[in-house]
Order: C-alpha cells, then structure tokens, then sequence
C-alpha cells in the first residue's frame, strides 16, 4: 500500500477527509503534530507524537515513523517545515520515500519574501515591489517609485498574520518602531486578488494541474469565500514561474492582477488552505500524487474544472475521548 504522511498536520481534518474520498483503501494517511490536540490527527489513519521541528532529533524521529509504515509520500502542511524537508530530501529519498518539497534554493526563495522579491526580479517574473527595510524604502519613495498607502508584512510569516496597510509614513514608521515582526514593504495592489493551486509533477518537474480562483472573502489564514475562474494568461504565467523554481508537488501561489497583467504576490510550496475549493471542483490532486508514488508521470491537465464554482468555508469539529489522544 502506497501510504502518505503529512508532518504538523494541525487543524487540516477536511483535507483528509477528501484524501480518503479519493483514494480510499488503495492509501492510508499517516499523520505527526507535536500536539496531541491537533484535529486532523483524529482523521489519520495512524497519528504520532513528535519533537518540535527545531529539536535535533526531530527528521529522525519523522524518518523512522515513515519506515515503518510502508510511507511512499512525505509532505508538510505548515512553511517552516518546508525547508526542513527539502534539506533532507536524500534522508527519504534513500529510503524510496518521494518528498513533496521543492528544492533547497527554492524552498528559500519561498520563505524569506524579500529574497523571494530579488529572485523573481532578476528572473524577469512580474512580482510585487518590495523593499526590506524603511531606509531603502524612503530612497524609493524619494525616486517616485512607490507611494502610499503600502502593505507591510512579516519578511518570513505565513497564514496573513502581522499584514497591515499603511496609509502615512506615521502609521508605517510606527509599526517598525514596535519591531513586533522583521516587516517588508510592498506597493499597494489594488487590482483584483486571486490565487491558485498548482500541481508540479515530481518526476517530469512540470506543472500539470492547475486551478484559479478569485479571494471573495478573507480571514486571518487565507481565504475563506472564493468563486473559481479559467483564465488562459494566468495559466501561462503559471507556466513561466515554474520554469525558474523548482517545485514537487502541490503548491499555492497567490496573485494580483492588475492594468491586464498578472503579479505573483507569494508562493506557499505545500497544500494551500483553500485547495478543499479545488478538490471540490474535481481538481484531485490526491490521485496526481498517487501516480506519482507509482513512480508514474503525469499529463497535463490545466483547466479542467467549470467557471464560476463557489466555495464557502465553515466551522466543523472533531470529537475524541481523552483515553484516545495520540500518545
């Protein structure tokens, strides 16, 4: 049996509710957190304790659960994790374990959003202007290059946590002074906002599904109302990104658009919150990655889905005795 673990699985219980939909007895979900309290530990089919992923024994901790459950897939569902597994992608990948990480260059780009910003400037991809420090943003401004208001934003956050919109040099000027987050400046964006969920094959290393959707509403986490949309130049766009980083797997890229043209905001190399939207569209993802545990390629298949499908999130829970939380 082809089996998948998700490390730091967290609150992400409806993915595997969906997971299981798909695959059904052909694949079980093995699940880690280092909380015994995390929901979707309760929908795995096996769930462990581990070490926080800054303890020294943590990826042999990981390595030695995924052995012994017949693992062929490994993935995370939070950022800081990410470059841990595209550190050690030859630790799994000895063991026939296939990794759905990007590589260690991308998985950097990935989280520092400044470094991010540099790499996609000097790769000609339309992106955001950034600055990474009020110095250099004052020198901008001087130029005309930017103007108020501006987005501020954690250098290496995630999850839409410490984003703020300044509309003076007060407000801005203010927020560094509280030195709450390391912040990164960007130009205000006021076109419209959408992302979409991509699916990166691991062996021909091509993008293969995709799946766009505009943000009607969003909360603390990302997104929690979107409507999907096909649009041809955003699929290309697509195209051209992943020609210059190197992803395996599924990941979420996040976009403006604006003046008829597509500005990648940010890339989040894993399971996007709001993928459920895509799944529920008949977007699976699930079945691409089982192809790929095969050790199977997989054809493109961009667009696959109607326009104009909503989804709309809401509360759920789980429910376990104490006598049966993950020991």
């Amino acid at each position: 049996m082809n089996n998948i673990m998700f490390c730091s699985c967290g609150r992400r219980a409806q993915l595997f509710r969906y997971l299981k939909e798909s695959l059904q007895d052909t694949c079980q979900i093995i699940a880690t957190d280092n909380s015994n309290i995390a929901p979707a530990l309760y929908l795995a089919d096996r769930q462990y304790l581990v070490p926080r992923i800054d303890d020294p024994n943590y990826v042999q901790t990981v390595l030695e659960i995924a052995k012994s459950n017949d693992v062929k897939a490994i993935t995370t569902l939070i950022d800081p994790e990410i470059e841990i597994l595209a550190n050690h992608r030859y630790v799994f990948e000895k063991e026939g374990i296939l990794v759905l990480a990007p590589s260690k260059e991308t998985a950097r780009h990935c989280f520092d959003k400044y470094d991010m910003f540099q790499y996609l400037h000097q790769n000609n991809i339309r992106t955001v202007l950034t600055y990474d420090s009020l110095e250099h943003f004052n020198e901008g401004y001087a130029k005309g290059k930017i103007c108020f208001p501006v987005f501020i934003k954690p250098r290496t956050g995630s999850g839409s946590v410490g984003i703020h919109k300044c509309d003076t040099r007060e407000e801005l000027e203010a927020y560094f002074r509280e030195g709450e987050f390391d912040y990164i400046i960007q130009e205000f964006m006021d076109g419209g906002d959408c992302d979409a969920d991509v699916y990166i094959d691991c062996f021909s290393h091509q993008p293969v599904a995709a799946f766009s959707k505009r943000k009607l509403e969003t909360k603390i986490g990302g997104a929690n109302k979107t409507i999907s949309f096909k649009d041809p130049k955003l699929f290309a766009f697509i195209k051209e990104i992943c020609k210059v980083l190197e992803f395996n797997g599924p990941v979420d890229m996040d976009f403006w658009y604006k003046d008829g043209e597509y500005y990648l905001s940010e890339v989040n190399p894993r399971f996007g919150g709001a993928y459920l939207h895509a799944y529920g569209a008949g977007v699976d993802f699930f079945k691409l990655i089982q192809r790929n545990m095969e050790g199977k390629t997989n054809e493109e298949q961009f667009g696959n889905y109607d326009d104009d499908v909503l989804m709309m999130m809401y509360d759920s829970v789980v429910i376990v005795k104490k006598d049966e939380l993950a020991k």
